[in-house]
């Protein structure tokens, strides 16, 4: 039982009808077999009856729901209950931090102030049309420079080969492995001081709204200007919506001083592609060089900047790894650093909370403008928020948007609001900052980053296989089966909270140790895996 106005309680494990529970001092039997993650009822429901959980109404009633009753989407339907005032009055006290934890790291120092934890090149194109050049400059210069790995470096089809040579029967050569020993993440480098090329592609650019495409030229501004880079080639054609023109504003929109090394080059300049593919390479080789000029030195903890996300939730998530994260969130604002919390669809139903935490009713109004906007717009596509959780979420115990809301939430923690970012806005107040992003993990991630996130930290139940290429993403588990059957892509254990009481206190300082570790130049599963997921949130329709 999480809330003492509950109407709700989460099992720990699968238990039997005819079971008795014991909650503060509820008794209750159970009338149907619970499997662990889902709900049940601890008090008759009328038909049409409010459900509480997490302290706040997460649906209602379909029909009437027995004590006892497991709860599932036939007896319980999304609804929320959004009452309240923008008082901008909230109290809080930063935590007394001890000395516990680290108050510095390792970062690279840029002009305009930040700090990067990472130091990365960038190759991306402005408009879809150079996607096949921008992996073309992959082939040319992942590997020679050292930076192949993960996917198909892991893996070698000549040993199927062979054995098909050798006349292996086909249900032999489906028992064969093709895997490969994992290669050293640092060993192999040209350039020691810096953490990868990373080459993005995307869908967008032209044949979309203006608005996309300036949202575009705004997300890309993002991470070329992003702590975590160094230095950018960005390919363009030279007719797409996405202009150059465009794209230089945002920059300086952003860092007005902006002096990192950045090559624009435009096919349509050129003559032959062979010509602009070979200009592109001396150009990235080149820049290469002088960002690798950059060395780490000594940075507070308050300069860091952490993405909270969520996917693949479980029934679990709510009640571990995303606490565990908004215990993280609140010791990073005590020392002075930021948060960023995304993915608006899965705040409905606690808009009334975060819009009471706000610093200022100016705050509070934006919040739930955003929010509205997106609803509206939702729904005029023939959706809404309540048609966010998936299959796998309803699946292992998310029933309605609400119940994932309340619980996705608390990766916040419990600090003020001090801003709330539109999409493709530059974080620029220290404290927690709200983003507006869909729940989509990538494009959320994608937006994250570009708001300034230098690393993400994404909670998940099911198991999500999801990185970003300039902020490295820590995954955390909400339940230690998971972490037992895909520990090559989750990097923290939260699931000690469910099955040995675990503090999430406890799960909280590893996470901290874990950033930490990560900004000095740590590698991530993400990172080992090759996960350079890049998706830019498309808001438009096509034209």
């Amino acid at each position: 039982m999480i809330h003492h106005d509950d109407d709700l309680a989460v099992a720990l494990k699968d238990m039997k009808s005819g079971e008795t529970v014991n909650l503060s001092g509820k008794r209750v039997i159970l009338i149907n077999d619970v499997q662990a993650k889902h709900k049940f009822s601890l008090k008759k429901i009328p038909a049409s009856g409010e459900v509480r959980m997490y302290g706040v109404v997460i649906g209602k009633a379909n029909d009437s729901i027995n004590k006892g009753e497991v709860i599932t989407i036939n007896n319980l339907k999304h609804a929320i209950k959004n009452e309240f005032s923008l008082k901008g009055q909230y109290q809080w006290n930063p935590l007394a931090v001890s000395d516990l934890y680290p108050r510095y790291f390792q970062g690279y120092h840029r002009n305009d102030g930040r700090v990067g934890t990472h130091n990365f090149w960038i190759v991306a194109p402005l408009v879809f049309c150079e996607n096949r050049n921008i992996e073309v400059m992959r082939e040319i210069m992942e590997e020679p420079l050292g930076y192949k790995y993960g996917h198909n470096s892991d893996y070698d089809l000549n040993l199927l080969i062979s054995q098909w040579e050798n006349n292996l029967p086909p249900e032999q050569l489906e028992k064969l492995s093709i895997t490969k020993g994992k290669k050293d993440f640092k060993k192999g480098r040209v350039f020691e001081n810096i953490d990868g090329v990373k080459f993005l592609t995307h869908e967008a650019g032209c044949g979309g709204t203006r608005k996309d495409s300036q949202l575009l030229c705004r997300l890309l501004a993002g991470y070329i200007t992003h702590p975590n880079v160094g230095g950018a080639t960005i390919l363009s054609l030279g007719c797409q919506n996405a202009e150059v023109r465009i794209l230089n504003e945002a920059i300086h929109q952003i860092d007005p001083e902006f002096d990192k090394p950045l090559y624009i080059l435009g096919q349509q300049d050129y003559g032959l592609e062979q010509e602009f593919i070979e200009d592109a390479v001396r150009k990235t080789f080149a820049g290469l060089t002088i960002t690798n000029k950059v060395i780490r030195q000594k940075a507070p903890v308050s300069s860091l900047v952490v993405g909270l996300e969520c996917g693949g939730s479980d029934g679990f998530s709510g009640i571990s790894a995303n606490p565990a994260v908004g215990k993280f969130s609140d010791i990073l604002v005590s020392m002075g650093g930021s948060v960023i919390l995304s993915e608006f669809p899965e705040l409905n139903g606690v808009e009334h909370i975060l819009a009471e935490r706000c610093k200022s009713s100016s705050i509070s109004e934006k919040f739930l403008s955003l929010m509205e906007q997106y609803q509206s717009a939702a729904k005029n596509s023939g959706s809404g928020f309540e048609a966010n959780p998936s299959p796998g979420n309803i699946k292992d115990g998310l029933i309605t948007d609400a119940m994932k809301s309340a619980g996705a939430a608390l990766k916040g923690g419990s600090s003020p609001v001090v801003d709330v970012l539109d999409y493709t806005d530059q974080l620029r107040t220290p404290g927690l900052n709200l983003l507006c992003t869909p729940g989509n993990d990538v494009e959320s991630t994608t937006g994250l980053a570009g708001s300034g996130a230098q690393i993400i930290l994404f909670t998940t139940g099911l198991g999500t296989p999801t990185g970003n290429p300039v902020a490295p993403v820590i995954k955390i588990s909400s339940n230690s089966a998971l972490y037992r059957k895909m520990e090559d892509i989750i990097d923290i254990d939260a699931g000690g909270i469910i099955e040995n009481g675990e503090t999430i206190d406890a799960v909280a300082f590893n996470l901290f140790n874990k950033v930490i570790e990560t900004a000095n130049g740590g590698i991530t599963k993400a990172q080992l895996m090759g996960q350079n997921d890049f998706i830019p949130w498309k808001r438009g329709v096509s034209l």
